[in-house]
């Protein structure tokens, strides 16, 4: 009987059933492997440079963060740390795992990695999951209830909508598409359907002749998000999407960031100096 993804959860988690035996089929586990072995020669080697700012991840980013990513100035842009970097190979491996385990509860993957091109755009999808296009997430807890409650078409900093709309646009033209998302805390898993009116709502190609034109352009675009109210201090502080941007000192060149117990908050403006450790850097100004 041909499996479905609406079953995928639970057939995977039905692998780890105690009182079952699962024999694992050695074709899958020679190319978990052979994943494995490519994400670490990846990761461990020099970081690649992108030849260009346009690329299928980045068709959600904000009009203003690619504008910056086409015209850098000297220290404009934060450098990821090698912490960073060993993030997102946790986050291979992650997905190398997932696929591996969604092969073994017998569901149908094909199609891994497979490049597609729009425009001169180019970007790799992670797998065709019994002829559903997927994309595989691996997520803080924070993350994860985005995707396990659907609240991603409310809350989508990062761009995977315009991201999957685009892989399905090209290759599953008028399929559903899907998101599996794995909470890096708890191991839960979920599948999370994007519908096929979002998908043509975010077609590729217009979106691509829009950032071209944004790029080529000398003005800079407006702010992607304005600063919103810490708490009822007076201050006022970047919003989510803003504090994970490379940018944020080139927007915000008095930035200052204060390190609470839930992490670093960045203030635009300090009516109120909070009572928590500040860090100081180096700021950074933009004579575009």
């Amino acid at each position: 009987m041909t499996k479905t993804i609406d079953t995928l959860v639970t057939d995977v988690y039905n692998l780890f059933d105690p009182n079952k035996d699962h024999t694992v089929n050695e074709d899958n586990l020679q190319s978990f492997t052979e994943d494995l072995k490519e994400v670490l020669r990846t990761r461990l080697g020099k970081q690649r440079e992108f030849s260009g700012p346009l690329r299928f991840s980045s068709l959600g980013k904000p009009d203003r963060q690619l504008w910056f990513e086409a015209h850098p100035i000297e220290g404009g842009k934060e450098e990821l740390t090698p912490q960073t970097y060993y993030k997102f190979l946790y986050g291979d491996v992650i997905e190398a795992l997932v696929l591996f385990l969604v092969k073994e509860a017998g569901h149908t993957v094909e199609r891994q990695q497979e490049e597609i091109e729009v425009e001169g755009v180019k970007g790799h999808i992670d797998a065709i999951i019994d002829g559903v296009l997927v994309d595989v997430k691996s997520a803080s807890p924070y993350g994860y209830r985005k995707f396990k409650d659907n609240t991603i078409h409310d809350d989508d900093p990062f761009g995977y909508i315009a991201q999957l709309s685009g892989y399905a646009d090209v290759l599953t033209p008028g399929k559903e598409a899907a998101w599996l998302a794995m909470d890096k805390s708890s191991a839960a898993l979920c599948v999370t359907k994007l519908s096929t009116s979002i998908i043509n709502d975010n077609k590729p190609a217009p979106r691509i002749d829009h950032l071209k034109e944004v790029i080529s352009s000398d003005v800079i675009p407006p702010l992607c998000y304005d600063p919103v109210p810490d708490g009822k201090s007076g201050n006022y502080k970047l919003p989510t999407a803003c504090s994970y941007c490379a940018f944020k000192k080139r927007c915000h060149p008095n930035l200052r960031m204060f390190l609470y117990s839930t992490g670093p908050r960045y203030l635009t403006k300090v009516v109120k100096t909070p009572e928590v450790r500040e860090v100081t850097s180096v700021e950074i100004s933009d004579d575009a």
